[in-house]
Order: structure tokens, then C-alpha cells, then sequence
């Protein structure tokens, strides 16, 4: 019996999750289900599972933070929306990176990836380790969008991604502004569908509405004591981090 956890505050992708693997040919059984970094890591200071499925961003902040607290001594496969913690990932226990929305084929193989490591000799493990880091030159290489499709009465007229000062989420649609304060209705409807189409060395999604372009940043300022104030090129209003992405955006902004 494989025992596993889950560490997801998406309530559909764990509902998804669940159904996967309660399709697996092997015996599991879930033996608790988590949303937020705090409840995970009172969990896994008293219990390890053989297995955890973790989203990367949580709730109450990044799921990194987890790990970082508790010794975790079994593989983790990440489920996100997001690309740019492939590479933490990797670093830690992470055997696998699902981006969101993966498919069943997918998960199958994390989960098949999972158990040739649990069955494994060392010099296999080795071998897969070398895999493992195949996986992460190839993932570097990924090709990202250029230029998004803008809708008119018109016609149809597209934008360059280079050219975009930020990306905005309002009431179920999406905007881009361009680098010269123009603002244009995209025909994608999240943003998470958008960021997993950007290079997260130029892009990042500072709060919940706003994905900002580096390129474009000219001045960043306290605006209070957990948050920060950006100042685009060419855009007169300051946006503003979350108090759960201010950290990770100090660090993105000086690489």
C-alpha cells in the first residue's frame, strides 16, 4: 500500500488528482489532503507518506517553504500552473513537474517514474537521476508564445510579447498593456493560461490580477511593510506585489 499526500488548495485539481489515482492498478490510499503551507508542515513533522503530490502555490504562501522547514525523505511530485520552480524542484526531492492542466498519460508517468524509483537498486537510481537531469536541459529549451491574438470589430491584429508592460486580469477577462500604455482584450481568460506560455525570467505574476514584464520595471519602492510598489516605463500607476509574492519577486527581480 503507497501511501500519499496531497498538498493542493485547488479544489477541481484535487478533485482531478484524486480521480487519477484512484484509477491506478496499485493499492494507495490517500491519507490526508492539504491547502495551505502551514497545515503541511505540522503534518510532516509527525507523519512521512510514501509519496506527496504538491501544488507550489498554496494559500497562505509558496509551497518551497514546506520543504524547507521539514525533512522530507520521499519523492514529490509537483503539480502547478506555473514553470518558472522547475528547476527548485528538481533540486529537492522532486522526482516530476506536472504543469497544469496535465493530462492522464502524464500522470501516469510521474507515478511510473515513482515507482522504478522505489524499486530500484542505487546504480538505477543513478541512472535516473541522469534522466532527471536530461528532463531539466530540455525543459530550459522551451519555446514560449511571441505574440498574442487580439480580437476587434475590426479584425484580428496581434501583439509582440516583447512589447507587453504587464498582463491584467479584470472580472473574467484578460488585458495586455502595451510599452506605450495601450490596453488590449485578449482572447485567452486567465492569466494562468498566459503564464505558462511566458519565459519566467522575463515574466512574473506579482498578485493575484498582474503578471509583469522585467524589461519594463524602472523603479520598485516600499509600499508598505510586506508589499511593493512598481513602477513600469510608460505606465503612470504603480502596481503593487502581494504580501505572498513579495520574497519570491526580490529574488526574481535581481537574476
Amino acid at each position: 500500500m503507497t501511501t500519499i499526500l496531497i498538498v493542493e488548495d485547488e479544489i477541481p485539481a484535487r478533485k482531478k488528482l484524486k480521480r487519477f489515482i484512484e484509477g491506478l492498478d496499485s493499492p494507495t490510499e490517500i491519507i490526508a489532503e492539504l491547502d495551505t503551507v502551514q497545515s503541511a508542515i505540522e503534518f510532516l513533522s509527525h507523519r512521512q507518506p510514501d509519496l506527496v503530490f504538491s501544488d507550489i502555490e498554496l494559500l497562505d504562501g509558496n509551497a518551497f517553504e514546506i520543504y524547507r522547514q521539514v525533512s522530507v525523505t520521499c519523492p514529490i511530485i509537483f503539480t502547478t500552473a506555473y514553470d518558472r520552480f522547475w528547476m527548485d524542484a528538481f533540486d529537492g526531492n522532486g522526482i516530476a513537474y506536472l504543469l497544469k492542466p496535465f493530462s492522464k498519460e502524464r500522470f501516469q508517468k510521474a507515478w511510473d517514474k515513482f515507482l522504478l524509483l522505489k524499486h530500484s537498486t542505487s546504480e538505477e537510481q543513478n541512472a535516473i537521476a541522469g534522466l532527471t537531469q536530461l528532463i531539466r536541459e530540455n525543459f530550459s529549451q522551451k519555446s514560449y508564445k511571441k505574440r498574442f491574438t487580439v480580437n476587434t470589430h475590426q479584425g484580428i491584429y496581434f501583439l509582440d510579447t516583447g512589447n507587453i508592460l504587464f498582463f491584467e486580469a479584470n472580472e473574467g477577462v484578460v488585458f495586455a498593456y502595451d510599452h506605450q500604455g495601450k490596453k488590449h482584450l485578449l482572447t485567452e481568460s486567465t492569466l494562468k493560461e498566459i503564464e505558462g506560455q511566458l519565459d519566467s525570467s522575463d515574466f512574473f505574476r506579482i498578485n493575484r490580477s498582474e503578471i509583469v514584464h522585467k524589461r519594463y520595471i524602472q523603479k520598485i519602492e516600499r509600499y508598505n511593510k510586506n508589499t511593493l510598489a512598481i513602477n513600469l516605463k510608460g505606465f503612470e500607476t504603480c502596481l503593487k506585489t502581494s504580501q505572498n509574492q513579495t520574497a519570491a519577486f526580490r529574488d526574481w527581480v535581481e537574476k
